[in-house]
């Protein structure tokens, strides 16, 4: 039987940051394909006339081959135990995927060859660097034309400010593309192509200069000793340090849609990516092989099973271990309490376990009593550092159709707000409903889960404010802003009064003429 710290070395929990259309869910089902944890693989496009893409399990995603929400994936490889926290790509979509960098201890960079890279990746990026987050970066699509290796490379260096550090080098482009040459293994993996929904199996040659090496590559092995030359004696070589630091990225090259280019990049995880790390509390550092349990809530999920109407809290374990039948303390309310059915996911589907340890992710069911940003140990008060909300970039008014569904109203937006998947407002004057997203497809989202799981009905209608601030003061500054600026200030679902701003001239305006108060972007609360 493993002990608890062979078991937590064995973890790793990463989430994977792409732009959309760049090919993160059909590499995620790669992953799946080669973690055996799925046998066969849906194709993005053409869904309908297919099977739908397994990460991918809400209606409003099978119908529109986006990801939306965070599904989380648990399957072995190699001796390791990964945790894939599968983050939206769609170019709208909720803080909820800020929040899942939060519970990850590295990430996986995707970029499609022929775009570099795009605004959602930089944000995401800017992220997962507040937390210096490890990532490894991955170039899709070398089997299409594209931008040259080292042009992706130098546009990817200069944005993002990563040192670029090529594990694999691919063996042309396009239709022109033979394979990957691994320069630490000095190996070559030849590319075949292959169906659509199978890993196909990867031949290989050991030694570049091997005879058979020298026979494969024929006319393009003088081009391909040069490049990797250039390579070696222009970029940085491997400094382990700098890719936990999050300075430095290694770099693979393939194809997720034939499966080429992914083994080698998943070996890589389990070589080099990290096991669960100490998390920093108010008082001091929890050490992930520490024999008390304790974990942070970073995503609520309302009726993840339609059937049932039911809430999960996603768990991130940060220390001890998970056993059915042990009490656990919330260290908000106070309350201690018994789970015996934590679930560990894939996708949609859940199973009950008998044993998590760090890093691991768990869900509790629960009716409304656990919050994101709750932090459970063993009876000790810990705080851990807090997870933002950011200020939304889009607002719409709520308009019922039916106004005698406002309380069932109330409360779908009460549950959506908790879980991420919106912002919403009441204003201190009249009786709107005011929902705040980060993109204009979260509108959509919330109309259809009303729709579905609350059996409400409702539309949007624009609202002229541009962006919104949390206000902080002292009590007495606060009655005065209330009392002169009423009409545009609002409580969010935690009750926190929230400026809702008309244009940026009044939101400069109003900052200037109340220098006694401090009004946020981000909500960054400690979680406890």
């Amino acid at each position: 039987m493993e002990t608890l710290a062979e078991e937590v070395a064995s973890r790793r929990t990463f989430a994977i940051i792409s732009h959309p259309d760049a090919g993160k869910t059909t590499l995620t089902e790669k992953l799946l394909l080669l973690g055996g944890a799925i046998q066969l693989a849906g194709q993005v496009k053409g869904r309908k006339l297919r099977r739908h893409t397994h990460s991918d399990w809400m209606r409003l995603e099978r119908e529109r081959g986006i990801s939306i929400t965070t599904s989380v994936m648990q399957f072995p490889y190699g001796g390791c135990l990964f945790n894939l926290l599968d983050t939206p790509g769609h170019e709208d979509f909720s803080e909820d995927t800020y929040r899942t960098l939060s519970a990850v201890d590295s990430a996986l960079m995707v970029i499609d060859a022929a775009k570099g890279v795009e605004e959602r990746t930089l944000k995401l990026m800017e992220v997962a660097r507040r937390r210096n987050t490890p990532v490894m970066t991955f170039i899709n699509k070398m089997d299409r034309e594209g931008l040259p290796p080292l042009t992706l490379l130098d546009e990817i260096e200069k944005k993002l400010g990563l040192l670029m550090v090529p594990f694999t080098w691919p063996i042309g482009q396009g239709r022109d593309l033979l394979g990957v040459y691994h320069l630490r293994e000095d190996q070559i993996s030849i590319y075949r192509k292959t169906g659509h929904e199978h890993a196909g199996v990867v031949d290989r040659i050991q030694g570049l200069s091997s005879d058979a090496g020298q026979a494969f590559l024929g006319p393009s092995a003088a081009r391909l000793v040069e490049e990797c030359e250039l390579v070696r004696g222009t970029l940085p070589s491997w400094n382990r340090k700098d890719y936990e630091e999050g300075l430095a990225t290694p770099v693979f090259f393939g194809s997720a849609l034939g499966g080429f280019g992914v083994r080698e990049l998943l070996d890589a995880f389990c070589a080099f990516a990290p096991p669960p790390r100490a998390q920093w509390s108010t008082t001091r550092t929890v050490e992930p092989v520490e024999t008390s349990l304790s974990g942070f809530v970073f995503k609520i999920q309302a009726n993840l099973d339609p059937q049932h109407h039911d809430r999960m809290a996603f768990v991130r374990l940060c220390s001890g271990r998970y056993q059915p039948g042990m009490r656990w303390f919330q260290v908000r309310t106070g309350r201690s309490f018994k789970v015996a059915d934590a679930r560990t996911f894939f996708a949609n589907a859940r199973s009950q376990t008998d044993s998590a340890v760090a890093g691991d992710i768990l869900g509790l069911p629960n009716h409304g009593t656990i919050q994101i940003g709750d932090v459970f140990t063993e009876g000790e008060q810990l705080s851990f550092a807090g997870v933002p909300n950011f200020a939304p970039e889009w607002f719409r008014r709520v308009i019922l159709d039916d106004p005698l569904r406002s309380k069932t109203l109330a409360r779908g937006l009460q549950e959506l707000a908790e879980e991420g998947a919106a912002q919403f407002f009441r204003p201190l004057i009249g009786q709107d409903w005011i929902v705040g997203a980060i993109g204009p497809l979260q509108f959509d989202v919330v109309a259809a889960r009303l729709a579905d799981e609350y059996a409400v009905r409702c539309r949007f209608e624009p609202l002229p404010i541009v962006t919104a601030r949390w206000v902080e003061s002292e009590p007495d500054l606060l009655l005065q802003l209330k009392s002169r600026l009423a009409a545009y200030l609002a409580h969010d679902h935690l009750g926190d009064l929230v400026y809702l701003a008309p244009s940026r001239v009044h939101l400069e305006l109003t900052k200037e003429r109340n220098p006694g108060v401090r009004f946020h972007q981000t909500r960054e609360r400690v979680l406890a």
